[in-house]
């Protein structure tokens, strides 16, 4: 079989390269520079080729299986292997990082204050970042995953504090940095100890592989904290509250692509490693701790959407936003239901998709003022002389808040079924954030694209061919998976039912007009 997995990991760094070196060392060559990023947009298509014989090759059938397997011999003494393969849930997060990568590359054309070499740099650092993002999402050896969860902060930190817009975009990665090498740190002790509850007899050169190290009998008090550990280092990555507080300082001072590949991709690694190493590998630790969990989710929930309300900064708020949305998905997993663990699968891709439209189309939005103003003040009467700018935008925004008809509404409910199924005061305390999601969509879009015309943006232009590819392919995402769900959730119910046998739960029973087990059908019908 074609390594299909390797060649999307692989496949990356080859076109980085290539983009880092055409135009290198000729001085004044702006053209062979600037060809970097036809380049740098042709690897990131061919990426998306491989996907989808990616795709084509994945079985849905069989989505609870890891399939496109590739397992090889690393680091035999201590067990560890390059071994990957995927899911439903991990090959739609592959499918999320690959086609983002090209649209962030259109969105960027002409960033970086127009310094094509600079650019040139910035692009290949984003597909040395992709082929990471891919790689994590396909890590099946708990050790190899390690190395990537923390090989991502090299290149997120030079995105950010080296090719970032905001006035703190150093301090921003650095904070950034600090948290996540904490939690890194943290999760690397817990690694360790994981590995040393294999009975010696037992371990072998391929000791490290998901399925080798689920089912160990730990221990209840060293379970919960090798839980604890790596809870921790997920919830700094997911973020959520209280070591949330990178996000919104990343999202301030990055670029509106960083912040896409960061917050609707990268994050995810959190989510998905809650989902996939902290329920199997800790079952008894998971139920133990899933109210505590639950009661920070719906704080994050809550939290995220009311400071978003009063931010003054777009794309910080877009950044508050995610707290908000990343409480759902950890809510979802974290009751245990097969319906909420789906929604919470699901609303990654969909969060990806809509957050992603959101701040590349605020970036557009941003362009367009003379001096690049991220505060929202410095807008307004947009919608009248860049119309198309206005639509995608409030779709965007809408897709934030969950309307019907867009992808994430789907998630969404079914988180809200799962949780009511079984935490119904969470369900019912988490309820409001719809209603601040439509508060803080709202809002922004009429004071940045209603009223009287700000002078700043009197001359803006509206999208052009290249912005309105990017903007109508994410708006085209939104409408298909919010029309045809059924696309997404073929790869998600399996899995979903499979990692609640896993934790040891069983969905709730209805409660609402069931019958009992023993009533016949005529008793039912009478």
């Amino acid at each position: 079989m074609f390594p299909w997995l390797t060649a999307l990991i692989v496949w990356p760094l080859l076109a980085a390269l290539a983009t880092a070196l055409t135009g290198r060392g000729r001085a004044g060559a702006t053209g062979s520079a600037g060809q970097a990023r036809t380049v740098a947009l042709l690897g990131s298509l061919v990426e998306v080729g491989l996907a989808v014989g990616a795709f084509v090759a994945f079985d849905t059938a069989r989505a609870a299986e890891h399939q496109l397997l590739e397992t090889h011999s690393w680091i035999p003494s201590i067990g560890a292997s390059y071994a990957v393969g995927v899911d439903g849930v991990g090959l739609l997060l592959v499918g999320l990082s690959v086609g983002l990568v090209p649209l962030v590359i259109l969105a960027a054309w002409k960033e970086q204050g127009g310094d094509l070499g600079r650019l040139r740099k910035y692009l290949a650092v984003v597909l040395v970042l992709q082929s990471f993002m891919v790689a994590v999402f396909a890590a099946r050896d708990v050790f190899f995953f390690y190395v990537l969860f923390e090989a991502m902060l090299i290149p997120v930190y030079f995105l950010i504090g080296g090719f970032g817009q905001g006035a703190q975009r150093r301090y921003a990665a650095v904070k950034f940095l600090i948290y996540s090498l904490a939690g890194g740190l943290v999760m690397l002790v817990a690694v360790i100890a994981l590995y040393l509850q294999v009975p010696a007899a037992d371990r072998g050169p391929q000791t490290f592989l998901t399925e080798n190290l689920t089912g160990l009998d730990l221990g209840t008090t060293a379970g919960r904290l090798m839980f604890a550990a790596f809870f921790l280092a997920f919830a700094i990555k997911a973020p959520m509250v209280p070591v949330h507080s990178w996000l919104p300082d990343v999202a301030e001072n990055a670029t509106p692509g960083t912040s896409t590949l960061l917050i609707s991709v990268l994050d995810k690694v959190g989510t998905f490693g809650m989902l996939t190493l902290c329920l199997p590998l800790f079952p008894e630790a998971s139920r133990w701790a899933a109210p505590f969990v639950v009661i920070l989710a719906v704080v994050s929930i809550l939290y995220g959407a009311i400071l978003a309300i009063g931010q003054t900064d777009l794309l910080r708020l877009v950044g508050y936003t995610s707290v908000s949305h990343f409480g759902f998905i950890i809510l979802g997993i974290f009751t245990f239901t097969s319906t909420g663990t789906a929604g919470s699968s699901l609303m990654m891709l969909n969060h990806g998709i809509s957050t992603g439209a959101m701040f590349l189309v605020a970036g557009f939005a941003i362009a367009r003022h003379p001096e690049r103003s991220q505060r929202i003040a410095d807008y307004g009467g947009l919608r009248l002389v860049a119309p198309v700018l206005g639509g995608t935008f409030l779709v965007a925004g809408l897709s934030l808040a969950s309307l019907p008809g867009l992808s994430t509404f789907v998630s969404e409910i079914l988180v809200f079924l799962g949780v009511f199924s079984a935490v119904q005061w969470a369900a019912v305390v988490a309820v409001p954030a719809v209603v601040l999601a439509a508060v803080y969509v709202l809002l922004t879009y009429q004071r940045m694209f209603t009223g009287a015309v700000a002078p700043s943006v009197a001359d803006a232009r509206d999208l052009d061919a290249r912005e309105r590819t990017v903007a109508g392919v994410l708006v085209a995402l939104l409408l298909l998976l919010g029309f045809v769900p059924s696309l997404g959730l073929r790869y998600v119910d399996a899995p979903a039912s499979t990692t609640i046998e896993q934790v040891g739960h069983d969905d709730p029973p209805p409660v609402l007009g069931a019958a009992p087990a023993s009533t016949t059908p005529e008793e039912v019908a009478a």
